[in-house]
């Protein structure tokens, strides 16, 4: 395991957050932990952040200049490790650079922030992308945590009780997740009454994918009314996703998204990819709460 830094509330919740990729491997409330305990037998992450990509990249690559470079499904962040800039009892902040490594696969100047804070009960996170460099930075950001599935009894199953709370009625049809991972133009239905999606593992045969949602915020609640809720801000889509057979459940914040089956344009121009100017800086949150 990769070197972490454990924060720490006035009421013991606890977070460990990994060098590795900035990425929180641990939420502990209660004694109880809320994150996924990254079990490779079914998938061997935690929660980790997405950066400078959300998604497949058509053909594997990205095209900047004319020039294709080879990118990794949601980018290279989580694989890379972050240095320590400010560190307190309860919350550190973390820090990734452009190098020559990154410059292969994307071109550009970058520095990524990620603060996380722990409070009683919950755990924060400010994220913060700055552009040191003289042109336009197209990035995309997102969040990809994981939860034990179940986490306050019943059962893993359809009509297990367990169910996603939308803030606001979503529209009950997802785009399907053609191959190599691309969004395509058709939908699929799903059975979204209003707010409320009644989980059943066999509704993931692949990601569901809520583009411009209406919600900024998500609740994981089990049968007896206990919730692991995230809200976001400045995530614009939510994807909500697990494997058939893995006890975990993934609510997915991102700023962007996978390339439309088909897409051969430059980065730039993807379809929701960020661009931010020269100098600037963009944040960006998420908060986790236990509620119940």
């Amino acid at each position: 395991m990769s070197e972490t830094i454990e924060i720490r509330a006035g009421d013991g919740t606890t977070a460990r957050i990994a060098l590795h990729g900035a990425e929180p491997i641990s939420w502990q409330v209660g004694g109880s932990d809320y994150l996924w305990s990254g079990d490779p037998e079914h998938w061997n992450r935690h929660a980790p952040w997405l950066f400078p990509v959300v998604g497949a990249s058509a053909g594997g690559a990205v095209r900047v200049g004319g020039r294709s470079y080879p990118m990794a499904q949601h980018g290279f962040a989580r694989d890379l490790p972050f240095t320590v800039v400010a560190q307190a009892d309860d919350a550190v902040t973390l820090r990734l650079e452009d190098d020559a490594a990154t410059r292969a696969h994307y071109p550009f100047a970058f520095r990524l922030d990620v603060t996380a804070r722990v409070a009683p009960g919950s755990l924060a996170f400010d994220l913060t992308v700055t552009n040191p460099g003289d042109t336009p930075l197209p990035y995309g950001l997102g969040f990809h945590p994981a939860f034990p599935w179940p986490f306050a009894g019943g059962e893993r199953r359809a009509g297990g009780g367990y169910a996603v709370l939308f803030e606001k009625a979503e529209r009950p049809f997802v785009p399907e997740v053609g191959e190599g991972g691309l969004l395509v133009r058709s939908e699929r239905a799903l059975p979204l009454d209003g707010a409320r999606l009644d989980l059943d593992p066999a509704l993931f045969t692949e990601a569901l994918v809520f583009l411009n949602a209406e919600s900024r915020a998500l609740r994981f609640v089990a049968p007896g009314g206990e919730a692991i809720a995230m809200r976001m801000r400045d995530f614009p889509h939510l994807a909500v996703w697990t494997r058939p057979t893995a006890p975990f459940l993934s609510l997915e914040a991102w700023t962007g998204h996978a390339d439309w089956a088909g897409f051969d344009g430059e980065l730039s121009e993807r379809d929701s990819q960020r661009l931010l100017a020269p100098g600037a800086s963009a944040g960006h949150g998420v908060v986790l709460s236990l509620e119940g």
